[in-house]
């Protein structure tokens, strides 16, 4: 298999003269949407590995979050209409005559994992319907064909590249400082529907925040606006504690007398907004339209052989350790891209672009094709990082 090795001639993106990145929150609709079908392909292979010592056949990747109604008060509110979480995908569901309890599988993990937004009554609040049918025989057949490396069950690419920018550090940091614990005993009126959207321009930073408010903590309208400063001032503190540039915060901009963002749960998935599966953050936890992307859907994917999971996990893997263990490459890049029914160790093109001034690619050649080769062979055991929870998926 050639792997290509090429000079990263743009400039780098730490480098251009704006960058946009976004990261939805763990509590916005479609990290939902994506978490709970993560969490059902996970208890699946763990299930499967239980009874059957090995992941078997699944797919449970398309999903959708069907807002509710709530009506939110100061102080309170109730939600009206439920949300509404629509599963649909493919999964083994009998083996030898034994049955899969794959509709309670699917009840527990999500019910489970929802329980993150701490403001939602799993009971109440939100209703889910699982739709799972067994996989096409010639998907089942091909991942049943696999002789020790699973052969690759669909035509897709990966994508990866390290180190983050300032800015993409930034924007992470800043999420996960707000939906941390600590935070959120501090102040509960914050919800987990965060959405962070950061542009910068030079050295100048602008950064705007969607923060659903959870109303039963919040006495009034001059209360709301008196936390909403209150958390502004915070986050440009925090902001100013971890980096030199200009920032700026802003703070649920559509807010007007009379119209402000509150929810009874925490999410806008009550009332203002839906989700659905891959419209969120990649696998590095950010949305980047200035970087190389994909617009394949990791979650819920099967960790065995969907190239559109493996493929992207470990494309960043690849590009962390070049940068980490070879000293000459400061920036890299990695695209990976798979053949329907071949093993997912050999894919029918790796391209990767370094950015290393002053050093030949001649010199880094082996280095580089070391690395890739390493990794590449360790996708067959790929999914124990998976279940393991070490490796992120959005």
């Amino acid at each position: 298999m050639e792997i290509l090795i090429s000079k990263l001639v743009d400039l780098r993106a730490s480098d251009l003269d704006v960058e946009v990145v976004e990261r939805k929150g763990i509590g916005h609709p479609d990290s939902l949407t994506d978490g709970m079908v993560e969490a059902f392909s996970q208890a699946l292979s763990r299930y499967y590995l239980t009874e059957f010592g090995h992941v078997l056949h699944h797919n449970v990747d398309k999903a959708l979050l069907v807002g509710g109604h709530a009506t939110p008060v100061f102080g309170g509110g109730v939600v009206d209409t439920p949300i509404l979480f629509y599963l649909v995908g493919r999964a083994t569901d009998e083996v030898n005559g034994k049955k899969v309890p794959v509709e309670d599988i699917f009840n527990e993990s999500v019910k489970d994992y929802v329980k993150l937004v701490k403001n939602l009554d799993v009971d109440k609040h939100i209703r889910f319907e699982c739709n799972v049918r067994p996989g096409s025989p010639d998907l089942v057949d091909l991942f049943m064909r696999s002789k020790g490396i699973p052969l690759a069950n669909d035509t897709s690419y990966g994508v990866g590249f390290y180190p983050f920018t300032e800015t993409e550090r930034l924007v992470l940091q800043l999420e996960n400082n707000l939906n941390s614990d600590e935070i959120k005993n501090r102040w509960p009126w914050i919800g987990e529907d965060i959405k962070v959207m950061a542009i910068r321009k030079g050295n100048n930073l602008d950064i705007t925040l969607a923060v659903a408010f959870v109303s039963k903590y919040v006495e009034s309208e001059t209360d709301y606006f008196e936390k909403k400063q209150e958390l502004t001032e915070y986050a440009q503190t925090f902001m100013g504690g971890i980096t030199d540039m200009n920032v700026n915060i802003a703070i649920n901009t559509a807010d007007s007398p009379g119209a402000v963002y509150i929810t009874v749960t925490g999410t806008s998935a009550e009332g203002g907004d839906d989700g659905q599966v891959g419209r969120g953050n990649r696998v590095n936890g950010l949305i980047t339209p200035l970087r190389p992307m994909t617009l394949e859907a990791a979650a819920g994917k099967n960790p065995i052989s969907h190239v559109g999971k493996l493929y992207n996990l470990v494309a960043n893997e690849i590009v962390k350790e070049l940068v980490t263990e070879v000293p000459e490459i400061r920036e890299a890049y990695a695209l990976l891209v798979s053949q329907i029914g071949k093993p997912i160790t050999e894919p029918q093109l790796v391209k990767i672009w370094v950015d290393s001034p002053g050093i030949p690619i001649h010199i880094i050649k082996d280095k580089t094709e070391k690395i890739v080769h390493k990794h590449l062979s360790e996708l067959p055991t790929l999914y124990r990082k998976v279940l393991s929870s070490s490796l992120a998926v959005f």
